[in-house]
């Protein structure tokens, strides 16, 4: 644990002379854990919950990078497997019970850029099971895969992933998939949707998707957060149902995480990547209205221009009863935050 702390020091130390970016706050949120760091550049968390013994979650981190890969990590940090070489692996999302040769199988889908392709791998071994990858954006000019999103859809159970990219076009910068069993115990996608407006500022990569919600929002640089209908099946798919955080943010507003208080109160936390903060929104909305979010608070993080995050509310056990909060920092590492450490914070902005 020292050494990972003195890694901490030394890279805000090096961020704050050497660079524009902003200096870790000197109020910033303490992590619990600092992972063991990747060989070149970490960019995006997911959280993958252990069905019999929560304290054996893990939590799955991209290495973007042509030499590439998925590593997944223990709630101690450490390295625990890593998948096979991928080229480029940008954003990763998990989600549960995908149905392949008649059995459930939980699975975590990156990005893979230099491919133009996700990748498919089953839970926890990151075994691949999409025989080599999944094509998207297939005939556009455009491609480049960044960011992505799982949707498991209530009623039929059916996952799907929201899959953005580096540029595109407005109003169908965004493609949906549906992911299903192939056969042989390979996992194929099927293009059933198109949609998302862009303001062309900078890029779409931050995604997140709220199933008992039902919606998706996404991170419109420099310009706010958007907020969709998940289901493609939707007679409002096509809707943007609202834009916040516009003038929140210093530059980037980056990765999203959704905190699940009650199966629909929590909060939304999205990474104000140059200010080393997180901006929280209301996930229930404000005032009774479901698309109203105003800023409760401003969290300062040890986190050094965070691109992605991801947190759960599950009693994972020792520090973390009501919760783990992961964020990707520079220094090639994911920062562990207990939730209570974020709760207070929170509380203590809100009774101002």
């Amino acid at each position: 644990m020292k050494n990972k702390f003195i890694l901490l020091i030394a890279s805000a130390f090096l961020i704050s002379c050497g660079s524009k970016l902003a200096p870790v706050r000197k109020d910033a949120l303490k992590p619990i854990v600092v992972t063991q760091p990747l060989p070149h550049d970490t960019d995006d968390p997911s959280i993958w919950i252990h069905p019999t013994d929560p304290s054996k979650s893990i939590i799955v981190g991209t290495d973007k990078d042509t030499d590439g890969a998925l590593y997944a990590f223990d709630l101690n940090g450490k390295i625990l497997v890593k998948s096979e070489t991928l080229k480029r692996p940008n954003n990763v999302d998990i989600a549960y019970g995908l149905l392949i040769n008649g059995k459930k199988v939980d699975v975590a889908v990156t990005t893979e850029r230099e491919s133009n392709k996700i990748r498919v791998f089953s839970l926890p071994d990151l075994k691949p099971i999409d025989n080599g990858g999944i094509s998207v954006f297939d005939g556009e000019l455009l491609r480049d895969p960044m960011g992505i999103a799982l949707y498991t859809r209530p009623s039929d159970h059916a996952i799907f992933a929201i899959v953005g990219r580096k540029s595109g076009p407005s109003g169908s910068y965004l493609w949906q998939y549906e992911l299903s069993d192939a056969g042989n115990g390979v996992v194929g996608g099927k293009v059933v949707r198109k949609f998302g407006s862009y303001s062309g500022k900078k890029e779409i990569e931050a995604i997140a998707v709220d199933n008992e919600l039902g919606v998706v929002y996404y991170c419109d640089e420099q310009f706010g957060i958007r907020k969709y209908v998940a289901d493609p099946a939707s007679n409002h798919s096509d809707v943007e149902l609202a834009v916040f955080g516009k003038g929140d943010f210093k530059a980037d507003n980056e990765g999203i995480a959704i905190y699940k208080k009650t199966a629909t109160t929590g909060y939304i936390l999205v990474s104000n990547q140059q200010a080393n903060t997180f901006m929280v929104y209301p996930r229930e909305g404000a005032n009774g209205d479901l698309n109203s979010y105003p800023l409760l608070a401003e969290i300062p993080t040890s986190t050094i221009e965070c691109d992605g995050a991801d947190v759960t509310n599950v009693n994972l056990g020792g520090p973390y009863k009501n919760g783990l909060f992961v964020a990707m920092s520079n220094g090639m590492t994911f920062h562990y935050y207990s939730w209570d450490s974020v709760q207070k914070r929170i509380d203590e902005q809100v009774k101002k």
